[in-house]
């Protein structure tokens, strides 16, 4: 039986220079002593000769820089335009081969949405039968009212819901796992990966799952909370009182694994933010603003025995022990 071998994962500083080469190379044509010096870079270290190969892959289902990286690509070296391309090139090399078709679809889901929002923000929607929805950060949602019945479509991200009264209309939110019947509620819906995870605090929820349309539907009451796949539910436990506070703009730790805070946080900031693998699993507790993710890396290094590395004018960022 074949094994295969995971590759480590590429320096940033390497996807940094293979991403600034990809562009350098898509602006004019190289001098001859430039050539010279991009040949002899990209077979110098096996790391760069892998991030090239990435880079050639990129451009073979490109076709050539995405438009808005190539726009920048026109700009002075230093200008700040020319480095935010370069982090957003650096971070498809990051991922690649499936970066380019996740960066097609994340495009595709936030533009053709009826309302969305932008990495780091958050925002609060009225909608025409007095229902309140708050937009967690990169979130995308479509609206479907009818005579027949209210339709929130979750694209992808995380909402709080909070159901106006309506008996001749349901109130019904969707993702690609399943449909939830708001029974008089005030619920958080987040959709991940493969799983929607729910968790009511006023009134009852009732889900029905995508692909078992014809198994019990699972009422989650006020309190409760859960996840489920397309064809499967998951446990139903205890709300985590903290499970609204990026309404608030917070993220509340309690004896976080710093693995975990660090996914969380990343979602609220642009570029990739790294664990070291070796304090994974330091515990963290705490409030930070998701609004100042800066600020709240800082009062994380301020606290714990950690520091804070940033690469590419701090697109990427990796945290290990001081």
């Amino acid at each position: 039986m074949l094994s295969l071998r995971k590759e480590p994962p590429l320096p940033a500083d390497v996807l940094e220079e293979a991403a600034e080469w990809l562009m350098r190379l898509s602006e004019s044509d190289l001098s001859a002593n430039e050539r010279a010096e991009w040949e002899r870079w990209k077979v110098s270290t096996p790391e760069r000769d892998r991030a090239w190969a990435r880079a050639q892959l990129l451009q073979s289902k490109l076709g050539g820089l995405p438009p808005a990286l190539a726009m920048s690509a026109l700009d002075r070296p230093s200008h700040p335009e020319r480095r935010a391309a370069l982090g957003k090139l650096a971070l498809l090399l990051a991922v690649m081969p499936v970066g380019w078709g996740g960066w097609k679809l994340a495009q595709s889901q936030q533009w053709t949405a009826d309302y969305r929002t932008h990495v780091g923000e958050r925002r609060e929607l009225v909608l025409a039968d007095g229902s309140r929805i708050t937009l967690n950060t990169d979130t995308a949602i479509d609206v479907r009212f009818d005579s027949q019945q209210r339709l929130v479509h979750l694209r992808e991200g995380e909402i709080l819901v909070q159901t106006a009264a309506d008996a001749a209309r349901p109130f019904l939110v969707s993702t690609r796992q399943g449909h939830m019947q708001a029974l008089g509620t005030r619920f958080t819906v987040r959709e991940l990966g493969s799983r929607t995870y729910l968790a009511v605090l006023e009134g009852a929820v009732k889900v029905v799952l995508a692909k078992n349309r014809q198994g019990a539907p699972l009422v989650v009451n006020a309190g409760q909370r859960t996840d489920f796949s397309a064809q499967t539910f998951g446990g139903v436990e205890v709300v985590d009182r903290n499970v609204g506070a990026w309404t608030q703009g917070m993220l509340m730790a309690d004896k976080m694994r710093l693995a975990d805070f660090v996914a969380e946080l990343a979602r609220y900031r642009r570029g990739v933010v790294r664990c070291d693998p070796a304090i994974a699993d330091l515990l963290i507790s705490g409030a930070f603003p998701v609004g100042d993710t800066q600020r709240a890396l800082n009062m994380l290094v301020g606290t714990y025995p950690v520091v804070v590395r940033g690469h590419l004018s701090g697109y990427w960022v990796t945290l290990s022990a001081a």
